[in-house]
């Protein structure tokens, strides 16, 4: 999934050794997301680097499995992996101001509002979001 809409087979390529790579340097990448009853391949869901020990998350479903729970699911295993595994400081997540799924799940994971930022690939202001990590006590 991309902002144009359509990878060529050298975009694709291109995609998978940036996954690839990225796997191998942090330990993240974006994970396929399989819905396990069916058998079927519902999208991808993970991590890319954004700032010192903060990571972008995201998620991109096929649409006929929108609205089901899968993106919150899928984004809390995720937010999981990223503070207890990658000790991360804080979550980073923006979305195309057209997609308010994507921001009623970003809103039920706890995600608060941090303002606009430009996207080159769509030409748009994304509203973008950060999640800290929850600091444990110590008594």
């Amino acid at each position: 999934m991309c902002a144009s809409g359509t990878f060529s087979l050298e975009e694709i390529e291109n995609r998978l050794k940036i996954e690839i790579d990225r796997n191998n340097k942090y330990h993240i990448q974006y994970w396929p997301i399989f819905e396990l009853r069916l058998k079927k391949f519902i999208g991808c869901c993970g991590l890319r680097p954004y700032k010192e020990n903060k990571y972008e998350i995201g998620f991109h479903l096929r649409p006929k499995f929108w609205g089901q729970g899968y993106a919150v699911e899928a984004a809390k295993a995720v937010i999981d992996y990223a503070f207890k595994i990658l000790q991360a400081e804080a979550l980073f997540a923006g979305h195309n101001p057209n997609n308010t799924a994507s921001k009623k799940v970003l809103s039920k994971l706890g995600f608060q509002y941090i303002g606009d930022e430009f996207y080159a690939p769509t030409g748009l202001y994304h509203p973008s979001y950060e999640l800290k990590r929850k600091v444990q006590s110590t008594r």
